[in-house]
């Protein structure tokens, strides 16, 4: 029985490390699409290809997927999914500090049902 703190270890690093890496990559997005000098159509996306931002938007995305995949390998689907959610929250608090976003009643009470669903997942195994 040892190995299972490993295990528990791993998988809690795991998915604080996909929170993280989510969140980095939606913020990233966030900044390379938010630029009002940008233009529209065509010269929008090639500004925005342009910027470092867009980049490491993609690359936070590449890594995110093999640390899912590692994730998803040491716990069951539909416990995966559902910790994954508060990323939802992550980007939505960062979005609000760092970018000026509105955070509704509607949203907080979102936000506060989210995280105690994953805290349930988390606690209950």
């Amino acid at each position: 029985m040892p190995a299972a703190p490993a295990i528990t270890h791993l998988v809690a690093g795991l998915w604080l490390l996909n929170v993280l890496i989510d969140t980095g990559g939606q913020l990233a997005f966030k900044a390379a699409a938010g630029d009002p000098h940008a233009g529209d159509g065509l010269a929008r996306w090639k500004h925005m290809a342009a910027r470092p931002w867009l980049w490491l938007g993609v690359g936070c995305y590449a890594i995110e997927f093999l640390v899912w995949i590692a994730f998803l390998s040491l716990i069951p689907l539909s416990e995966g999914v559902l910790l994954g959610s508060i990323n939802i929250v992550a980007i939505m608090v960062a979005g609000r500090f760092l970018f000026g976003e509105k955070l509704t009643r509607l949203r907080v009470a979102g936000i506060v049902l989210v995280t105690l669903g994953v805290a349930i997942v988390g606690l209950g195994g």
